[in-house]
Formats: C-alpha cells, structure tokens, sequence
C-alpha cells in the first residue's frame, strides 16, 4: 500500500501574488530523508468552454511568454481569493470576452502537476452564452476573441493545436460525453 510523505519542515523561496515557491524536508515511509523536495503554489485556476447561442465555440488567442507563441486557448484565468471557482469562471469569461449568461455545469477537475503543484484546475462547459459587453482587459492582457464552428475546434484540437494540458484534457472530455464514450 502507498503511504503518505511525513512532512518535517517548510521554507519559503518567494511569495507572489501568481506563485509562491517553497522548499519541504520530507520523511519519507521507508525513513529516508528528503531535504530538498520543492513545491510551486499557485491559487485555483478555471477554464471555460463557452458556446455561443449560434452554436460557435468562444477562444482566444493570446502571446504565451515561456513557450514564445502566440496560442489559441480556451478563457481561462485564476480565481480569486474568497471567491467561488464558477464566480471565477464567470467573472473571467465576462472580463476577457464580453460574453456571459448561458447554462453552467462543471466539467471537471484537474491538477496541473500533481508532484510540483499545489492548486487545481476548474473546467466549466457553458452553453447558449451571448454577448453583454466589450472586454474588460488587466494591463498585462492582450487578447483576442475567435469563434469557431464546433468542427474547427474539434479540427484544432486533433491537431495538436492547443498546446495547454488543462484546456486540451477538458475538450477531449466533452468531445466524448458529446459522442456517448
């Protein structure tokens, strides 16, 4: 049976408002000591696929600095704190897009790197969402609404065109309840 880590001790490296680091001196079950074991805090994160009342599918596209790309990706952000992960959902939906209303459900629940990472990802499908205003942009965002036809998503996704784990898991997801696997 798998037995759980006995934490000894916590330092932290930085703290940031997007990410804190922190280094654990760990027991581990067979009494071996790991000085060094790092861990990367980072809040909640949400995601959203949002389909228009029309039946488009609401993407972004947008510069990704680590990978030096421009890519197309579902809305996305983090939630903040005290607040619920669907209010987030929402809230970042509105703010990037202009979109908003529809129907929420909860799609599902990830974590981005269970051996380095501390926070989960929320991934919410919303359909029959409209337009209710223009974008409401942080200075750091440069962001650009796409629709796309149902096909066209499903074209990029296959395609190995979005490139984020925790938006690439949720549409493989939906693609399937959509087709009964």
């Amino acid at each position: 049976m798998v037995k759980k880590w006995k934490l000894l001790s916590s330092e932290y490296l930085f703290r940031r408002p997007w990410l804190t680091a922190r280094r654990d001196r760990l027991e581990l079950p067979d009494g071996t000591i790991h000085p060094e074991y790092y861990v990367l805090e980072y809040p909640t994160w949400v995601n959203i696929i949002a389909r228009t009342t029309d039946w488009r599918y609401l993407m972004v596209e947008q510069y990704r600095h680590a990978l030096g790309e421009v890519l197309t990706e579902l809305v996305a952000g983090c939630v903040e704190e005290g607040e619920d992960p669907l209010e987030g959902a929402r809230r970042e939906l509105l703010e990037e897009t202009g979109y908003g209303n529809g129907q929420w459900q909860l799609l599902t629940v990830l974590s981005p790197n269970a051996a380095a990472n501390n926070n989960l990802s929320y991934s919410y499908l919303a359909t029959d969402v409209e337009k209710l205003s223009e974008q409401h942009l942080d200075s750091t965002e440069d962001i650009e609404v796409k629709l796309f036809t149902e096909e066209e998503l499903f074209d990029m996704l296959r395609g190995d065109k979005i490139r984020q784990a925790t938006m690439a898991a949720p549409l493989w997801k939906y693609y399937a309840m959509k087709h009964g696997l």
